[in-house]
């Protein structure tokens, strides 16, 4: 996990980093991830292989979590240092009874978990008691109290995350449009069709005038010689 970090920070600081993809990593805790990342809003753990969630940092601006497909069963106390959490996925884990998501009552802003395929889905009367339990849920495995199907509730961290990257792209297009323009620029400067003509006509007509005199003194050499000639032969 500390080398996959190290690789997804790409040279900036922790404090930098706002939103952290650790997929597919393998580590059985947490490694490497510390109280530096203050400013993590978005961390996804997806099928990493934990089975614990021992030495989890303490992240204040943490609002989206995504540890599914691990095999947690516990250690969901070590989440209160996340007070921002509002969506929390722990589908596919070990999670076995309701007294396990106990910590979870002191996240006041959790709105959104996730469950599915967890065995505690089969305990009697699961729905009606999560939603008892943690009293500030809204949706729990994608649905509310109703049965309503959720509309994202994480959608305007999305949304941000759209927005990131299409400052980037525009940041990106701007920069080439500039670079392509000078380019342009440069090029006009050193190709110009007409004064090329005119330089090339005019270098013409010089090497036609030097070619032109050699032949003609020539000629006034070879008519005087004759001329000469006639007069002797008188």
């Amino acid at each position: 996990m500390e080398k996959r970090l190290e690789k997804e920070r790409r040279g900036r600081t922790a404090e930098e980093i706002t939103k952290l993809n650790l997929d597919n990593c393998q580590a059985t805790s947490i490694e490497g991830l510390t109280d530096e990342y203050k400013n993590l809003s978005n961390l996804t753990l997806v099928n990493v292989g934990l089975t614990t969630l021992k030495g989890f940092p303490q992240l204040p601006k943490l609002r989206k979590l995504d540890l599914s497909d691990n095999r947690i069963s516990g250690d969901l106390d070590l989440l209160q240092g996340s007070p921002s959490l509002s969506c929390l996925n722990l589908s596919g884990n070990q999670i076995k009874d309701l007294e396990t998501l106990q910590p979870l009552k002191s996240l006041k802003e959790l709105h959104n978990l996730d469950l599915f395929n967890c065995e505690v889905t089969n305990t009697e009367g699961y729905k009606e008691k999560v939603f008892e339990l943690l009293d500030g849920l809204l949706y729990l495995d994608g649905f509310d109290k109703n049965g309503q199907e959720a509309d994202l509730e994480d959608g305007e961290d999305d949304s941000e995350d759209d927005d990131d990257e299409e400052d980037e792209e525009e940041e990106v297009g701007l920069e080439y449009l500039q670079k392509q323009g000078l380019e342009d620029e440069s090029e006009g400067e050193e190709f110009a069709p007409g004064d090329d003509d005119n330089d090339v006509d005019d270098l013409d007509d010089e090497c036609d005038d030097s070619e032109d005199e050699p032949s003609r003194g020539t000629k006034r050499k070879r008519d005087a010689n004759d001329e000469a000639e006639d007069t002797e032969d008188k």
